[in-house]
């Protein structure tokens, strides 16, 4: 899997404002639609959607989502995703934030460090190869530390691809 594909280095998204769940996805959301603005989207050419209201499509599913159930992985860390119609290609997001937020997590842990996927909906096998991909990265606590220790997004960034090469090369 190549991350720089999935991920634009100014997806990533560093935050010591945000004090919850939902401003985060509202801040994950916008950011998928800014980083999808580029993708081929469905739309009449005569009324083609805001992005602002592309970002409030996108909120909206990753709310829904998370009323299935938390999509929070425990020790600090969620990955909020959704397959739609949207987008054609796979898109993700980053924040890191300064403070950890409640996130509904299976080990009541505060959640600072959170991913959120976009995919297309015909994207099944996919989406649960990209989510795997996901929670191993994000399980390796040297990693999250790496990535806890800095608040530079290039250098967050940086960390994520350097991951997936040396995990590849292993």
């Amino acid at each position: 899997m190549n991350l720089d594909t999935l991920i634009d280095s100014n997806a990533v998204i560093t935050s010591s404002e945000i004090k919850s769940k939902k401003r985060a996805l509202e801040l994950l959301a916008e950011k998928l639609a800014e980083t999808a603005a580029d993708s081929s989207r469905p739309h009449s050419p005569e009324d083609p959607p805001s992005e602002s209201a592309y970002a409030l499509e996108i909120f909206q599913l990753l709310i829904d989502r998370e009323k299935l159930g938390s999509t929070s992985m425990g020790h600090g860390v969620a990955l909020p995703h959704t397959r739609t119609s949207l987008t054609d290609r796979a898109i993700g997001a980053f924040l890191k934030l300064d403070k950890g937020i409640d996130f509904d997590s299976p080990d009541n842990q505060k959640t600072d460090l959170i991913f959120a996927l976009m995919v297309p909906e015909h994207f099944t096998d996919e989406h649960l190869k990209i989510l795997a991909y996901l929670a191993t990265l994000f399980s390796d606590k040297v990693f999250c530390e790496q990535i806890r220790n800095t608040s530079d997004t290039k250098e967050i960034y940086n960390h994520l691809i350097k991951w997936q090469l040396t995990s590849q090369a292993s």
